[in-house]
């Protein structure tokens, strides 16, 4: 990879690391933006549906099933816009887990550049060999 490249993985890596911080979630925060062209086309944070409360955890502390992860909240916005994930990176602070693997391969996204390691690694593993280029960036300067 060319230095060039790298350093707009970092900046945009850092960009999804504050979206991140939008997220009402208090067990993990986790923020997402979608690039193609170098342009942000959506962005995303792990969260409840438009309408609903902003807690995503029970009185348990467990997340609620209905959250939305930062990504498949990033792949909706582009699904209710002009725009199209074909051929564009994800960025995320965390990498995806299986369900929403699937969601970013049927989106067409062909890059996922991401800063942590979810504790499953099924969904890198279902991306890899779906053709997707994987890239773990710790931002640590």
């Amino acid at each position: 990879m060319n230095k060039k490249q790298l350093k707009y993985d970092t900046a945009y890596i850092k960009m999804a690391q504050e979206w991140a911080k939008l997220s009402h979630c208090e067990r993990r925060k986790v923020g997402a933006l979608i690039v193609k062209d170098r342009m942000i086309i959506s962005d995303g944070f792990n969260g409840t549906p438009t309408g609903f409360e902003n807690f995503c955890e029970d009185e348990e502390n467990y997340t609620k099933w209905y959250v939305l992860h930062a990504e498949a909240n990033a792949i909706l916005k582009v699904a209710s816009s002009t725009q199209s994930c074909k051929n564009a990176t994800l960025y995320i602070t965390m990498s995806p887990c299986k369900e929403c693997s699937k969601l970013i391969h049927q989106a067409g996204i062909k890059r996922v550049v991401y800063a942590n390691a979810y504790k499953d690694d099924a969904g890198l593993r279902f991306l890899k060999k779906a053709g997707v280029e994987l890239m773990y960036l710790t931002n640590e300067e």
